[in-house]
């Protein structure tokens, strides 16, 4: 049962490689993210443009993750 869920996961659809359309898809993914969370509860000293550090880290990972969506959605349209 194991290899037969491997194969599984191996015949999925390849994602889209490196590229810099992709770099700027995430930049733009990042930095909306670390704009969302300026509206968090800051905690703790400024560290960047009025940011904490807890605020920077938590809007890029969530950039991320929406950088992550919109590649693979952009990828799945054909636009890049």
């Amino acid at each position: 049962m194991l290899s037969s869920t491997l194969l599984l996961a191996v015949e999925g659809p390849m994602s889209q490689a490196w590229s810099p359309t992709v770099a700027i898809v995430m930049v733009v993914a990042s930095l909306l993210g670390v704009l969302a969370s300026t509206k968090a509860k800051k905690v703790g000293p400024a560290l960047v443009a009025g940011l904490t550090a807890a605020q920077v880290i938590g809007g890029v990972s969530f950039g991320h993750v929406l950088g992550i969506g919109a590649v693979l959605g952009l990828t799945r349209l054909g636009i890049i």
